[in-house]
């Protein structure tokens, strides 16, 4: 049996309440204890929120791909979703990021990673600003990180960045890695299914 519309349960559609965090909230006491869905940035507490159904699974999913390759590949480290690190200017939660086995003994026990992930990767949402994800992408490579992946899923492009590069995979070509979790690659049209 189907419902109708009227027999489907109401929606409350009253806006969230953000996530009970002082005003007077410090940077210290932001890296020492970080409020969830949280990014400190600019000197304000910003909630980051605009993760959708589409974005979220392909969050998780090359999430996954990056934690069994790390495995397979032997080259150890972690891999995470929305953990806060800092950068020189901010503290940001990248949707997808990978520490290196190194840096987790060094800092995995840390609430805050007190620099970028040497390898990070952005979802782009439908409510990001192009011009911003380059500037976060342009953040993380000054403080600390390797390569980071802007991931379009509606254009269906995937940017790889570094220092010295950019390089953009588009639907039916194979993005890899350049510079760290070394020989990782995934076929766009398999990652934005």
């Amino acid at each position: 049996m189907v419902a109708t519309t009227s027999e489907l349960p109401k929606i409350d559609e009253t806006p969230a309440i953000a996530p009970s965090v002082p005003d007077n909230l410090t940077l210290e006491a932001f890296i020492a204890n970080p409020p969830d869905n949280m990014e400190w940035v600019d000197g304000q507490l910003m909630e980051k929120n605009d993760m959708t159904l589409k974005t979220g699974q392909i969050q998780l999913r090359l999430g996954s791909f990056w934690e069994i390759y790390k495995d397979s590949s032997g080259q150890g480290g972690a891999a995470y979703v929305e953990v806060p690190c800092r950068t020189n200017r901010q503290v940001r939660r990248p949707d997808v990021a990978y520490l290196t086995p190194e840096l987790v003994s060094q800092f995995g026990t840390l609430p805050t990673l007190p620099q970028s992930f040497p390898l990070v990767a952005e979802i782009v949402s439908p409510t990001d600003i192009a011009e911003d994800v380059f500037l976060k992408a342009q953040e993380y490579l000054a403080s600390s990180c390797q390569e980071v992946w802007l991931v379009f899923p509606e254009s269906r492009l995937i940017f790889v960045v570094t220092q010295e590069r950019i390089l953009t995979f588009k639907a039916g070509d194979t993005a890899s890695t350049q510079q760290i979790l070394l020989g990782f690659s995934i076929e766009v049209d398999r990652l934005l299914a």
